[in-house]
């Protein structure tokens, strides 16, 4: 009887899969039973082909190679992870092996991980596809009941290679031109530079702002204040204007002109998706969006109590309802609310929440059929899934019902507007803990003596960009999708062109200089929010990707044209006034992960140090404390502040040819808490501006 290869994105995900169905560990590589061979990636296997890689003389940075723009640009193998490529190909050419399953996640991104490597190894036999919103056994259980043939998902996989080739477009062409030509690392792409423009707006309006003073009046009835209605709120510059008005009312008697009571109902919130999550948990607990997302990350694939994260859909398809008992019995133990609405039948009361049409790859981010054990969780993991636990838990809910009172009190010249709300059912808020005052019977009251008070106010300045506000803004230009804003976001911050400020976020003067150097129509959100439109009618089968990239190869002339033809001029913000001491030009400053270097603006010229020694894990023979690595003639060396002793750095160049067992449990540990995959274009832009450097 013949074996399915079963191929997963994580070895955590295949040790999972293994545990439910039933196959055991067959050395460190992979997992076996009589049906399966499951075995793994470490997210993306393969990139995205450099330059190089395609011809020779694009090898050397100048204006005269741009644009690049190759008829095929190809996939190559990561060499760090050769080592499972060729596992998973002698895996594949097994006489037992009849078909393969792509049992990577379930998006663009996920599929281009997964068939880039099917395609790499050749694969010629069946391949199908798994596709599950949540990983408990009995989501595993029956999406491998149900797999699909792999054709069914030929259009999502051809967006995601049409978005890998257009951002290599873009990226690499932008950044080499703008790079070559102020000589300095400056990074450009399609979803990144209209990103920073968004930031860069809120900053702007910030920093042009002058406060101002106005002054409000309020009319005074028991405890309660009316405010003066005014066609512009702020139009009492001077406090004479308002104590010339007080005066005028002074000890008259205001006719209650009208009284409305609107009675106002509001269903609960939607579930969550990814993008709402992340803004919500930056707002509530100052969470970074990629912190968000790893924690989600966490509790989908090791405590497997939350649905598919990376989602885009705050609705349930319809057939989903009949899975929610289920939810909320598990939730029952924790929560006494999902006790009483198992009582009342489970019967969902926000119906507006199942809708087929709004669902695309993945439904809304809610609970699963396991029972959450908070013991096991973090903090982090805990808070996260509370409020994903809370947005569920208003389906079973009723409306919150408040009856809204206006009144309208009238002097001459002037109406004062009295608000107050009574609640008459709390629904799926929860009660408040204050005793509700006495409401004002403004319908039995028709007239108020005239007693005011003058208020000193200021404008208050625009704020500054937020992860959250950021995410609302990327969401609403269809800037990147869920799975992509938190990686797109720690870019420009790592690339030093935007930096965070407490929970604020802004542009750093190298970025606002790369706002004014890069192409107008790429700051601008139009043209990627275009291409995103495009990315998702190639993923239903609208439009073509052959068209799409012919479009993108048409931009990507025109971007580096205009670039080439530019008269802007540019200011080296990391210059020091350090000097090199093998050629004597300046020395630039820079982040990297090691800490801040120091590196030659000579491009001719190779010396860097380090600004600070870095603190090793290696221990010093003789007082036992972890020694620096200094740079020296002769490379980097060890040595000991406290002791003086010096040891030589091993050499790792073998280390690029086989992975070591060491290396291997790094990045087993590393793709087991990682929450974003990289794209093959982040990966070859990434290796890219390394060169560079």
């Amino acid at each position: 009887m013949g074996k399915k290869l079963v191929l997963t994105e994580k070895p955590s995900v295949a040790k999972d899969f293994a545990k439910v169905l039933g196959a055991k560990p067959k050395g460190k590589d992979y997992f076996e039973n009589d049906q399966y061979v499951i075995t793994w990636a470490y997210g993306h296997l393969l990139t995205l082909k450099l330059p190089e890689d395609i011809k020779q003389e694009w090898k050397t940075w100048t204006m005269e190679t741009l644009p690049m723009i190759p008829k095929h640009i190809g996939i190559k193998p990561l060499p760090k992870t050769n080592r499972q490529l060729k596992l998973i190909g002698n895996l594949a050419k097994r006489q037992d092996i009849t078909g393969g399953i792509i049992a990577t996640d379930g998006g663009r991104e996920g599929e281009a991980v997964g068939r880039y490597i099917f395609e790499w190894i050749r694969f010629n036999k069946p391949l199908e596809r798994l596709w599950i919103s949540s990983q408990t056994t009995k989501a595993v259980k029956e999406g491998f009941r149900q797999l699909k043939p792999a054709k069914q998902y030929d259009n999502l996989y051809q967006s995601a290679v049409a978005r890998g080739k257009a951002d290599w477009l873009v990226g690499l062409n932008v950044t080499r031109a703008l790079t070559v030509k102020y000589q300095d690392s400056l990074s450009a792409g399609r979803v990144q530079t209209p990103t920073l423009a968004l930031v860069a707006k809120a900053q702007e309006k910030s920093e042009k702002f002058i406060p101002e003073t106005y002054y409000t009046i309020d009319l005074l009835y028991g405890n309660e204040k009316g405010r003066l209605q005014l066609k512009n709120p702020q139009q009492l510059h001077e406090r004479n204007q308002a104590e010339a008005l007080v005066l005028k009312w002074q000890n008259q008697i205001g006719k209650v002109k009208d009284v409305t009571v609107k009675e106002k109902r509001q269903s609960a919130p939607l579930p969550y998706d990814l993008t709402e999550l992340q803004r919500v948990a930056n707002s509530k607990y100052q969470y970074s969006a990629k912190k968000t997302l790893s924690v989600v990350q966490s509790l989908y694939e090791t405590h497997k109590v939350v649905s598919y994260p990376r989602t885009d859909s705050k609705y349930l398809p319809k057939d989903v309802a009949g899975t929610l008992k289920e939810r909320l019995q598990a939730l029952a133990t924790v929560d006494n609310r999902a006790k009483t609405y198992l009582k009342e039948g489970a019967k969902v009361k926000q119906t507006a929440v199942f809708n087929d049409s709004k669902v695309t790859d993945h439904y809304a981010l809610i609970p699963t059929e396991e029972r959450p054990r908070f013991e096991k969780m973090s903090t982090d993991e805990s808070r996260i899934y509370h409020l994903i636990v809370e947005r569920f838990l208003g389906l079973f809910a009723d409306q919150y019902i408040t009856a809204n009172v206006k009144a309208i009190v009238e002097f001459p010249a002037g109406e004062f507007i009295f608000r107050q709300e009574k609640v008459l059912q709390n629904g799926w808020q929860k009660v408040s803990e204050k005793p509700t005052e006495k409401l004002t019977d403004w319908e039995n009251i028709k007239s108020v003596k005239g007693q005011f008070a003058i208020n000193k106010e200021l404008t208050t300045p625009p704020k500054l960009a937020t992860e959250g506000s950021l995410l609302a803004q990327m969401e609403k230009y269809a800037l990147g999708t869920p799975a992509t804003r938190a990686e797109i976001i720690e870019k420009l911050l790592k690339s030093e062109l935007m930096e965070r400020r407490g929970n604020v976020l802004a542009v750093t003067p190298k970025g606002k200089q790369l706002l004014n150097l890069v192409n107008a129509s790429l700051v601008s959100p139009d043209l990627t929010a275009k291409w995103e439109r495009s990315l998702e009618n190639i993923a239903q089968g609208k439009e073509s990707a052959t068209s799409f990239l012919k479009g993108i190869e048409q931009d990507t002339a025109r971007l580096v044209s205009e670039i080439k033809e530019s008269k802007e001029t540019y200011k080296d913000y990391t210059l020091t006034t350090k000097l090199c001491p093998e050629c004597g030009a300046q020395l630039k400053e820079r982040n990297t992960k090691d800490g801040k270097i120091y590196i030659c603006s000579n491009t001719e010229c190779s010396y860097r140090r380090r600004k600070e020694p870095k603190v090793s894990n290696h221990r010093c023979s003789q007082c036992h404390k972890k020694m620096e690595i200094l740079d020296g003639k002769n490379g980097a060396f060890f040595k000991c502040k406290y002791c003086g002793i010096t040891e030589k750095i091993p050499d790792k160049k073998a280390r690029n040819k086989k992975m070591t067992k060491q290396e291997e449990r790094k990045l087993v540990k590393k793709y087991s808490k990682q929450e974003e995959t990289e794209s093959p274009l982040a990966l070859a832009l990434k290796a890219a501006m390394q060169q560079k450097d």
